[in-house]
């Protein structure tokens, strides 16, 4: 019982963290985000040297990182197949593979709501943070439509507040609907 959680805990650290690192990768490239910051310093050092092999093999499509894409799947797999394994059950690799992508979906929603609440405190604090550019890049492609209809109310802008309330109802909803139907699947 304690090992199996001992396990779980790395799992949960060190292999879907690394598949969230490796997805990061592929969103910041996809949102043509500046890599020359501390935060794209450090996802390029922690993925270059599996992400430029994999490169070799699987070339970018439509301009996105594929390689990224396809490391971040099957680190989510890796960690969804331990999970499974750890509580016993039997798993087919079809449906192991749909809940992987429902699963990183997940996480890109994650990400877009932690880029969204990291800028607003560091707009508070900081607001010329050499991360600043990066947050930028990773929120204004989702604010922005948000602040054509929302107007700025006594200098204070709600798009952002508007946008974490539509991530959450994302994950509530649409989101918590196809995770059970990818669980149903196993």
């Amino acid at each position: 019982m304690i090992a199996a959680n001992i396990l779980r805990f790395f799992l949960d650290v060190f292999v879907q963290g690394y598949a969230a690192v490796l997805f990061l990768r592929f969103i910041l490239q996809w949102l043509r985000a500046p890599m020359r910051n501390p935060v794209g310093e450090m996802v390029m050092a922690l993925t270059n040297f599996i992400v430029l092999r994999t490169r070799r093999y699987i070339p970018s499509a439509w301009q996105l990182d594929s390689a990224s894409l396809l490391l971040a799947l099957l680190c989510e797999m890796v960690y969804l197949a331990g999970l499974l394994w750890l509580q016993g059950f039997q798993f087919s690799l079809p449906a192991l593979l749909v809940w992987s992508m429902v699963k990183l979906l997940i996480m890109g929603v994650y990400i877009l709501i932690g880029a969204l609440l990291i800028q607003a405190v560091l707009s508070w604090v900081n607001p010329h943070t050499p991360i600043g550019p990066v947050l930028n890049a990773m929120t204004h492609r989702f604010v922005h439509p948000i602040r054509r209809f929302v107007p700025l109310m006594g200098n204070i802008d709600f798009s952002t507040l508007i946008l974490l309330v539509i991530c959450q109802l994302i994950l509530l909803a649409p989101l918590a609907l196809l995770e059970s139907w990818a669980v149903s699947l196993l």
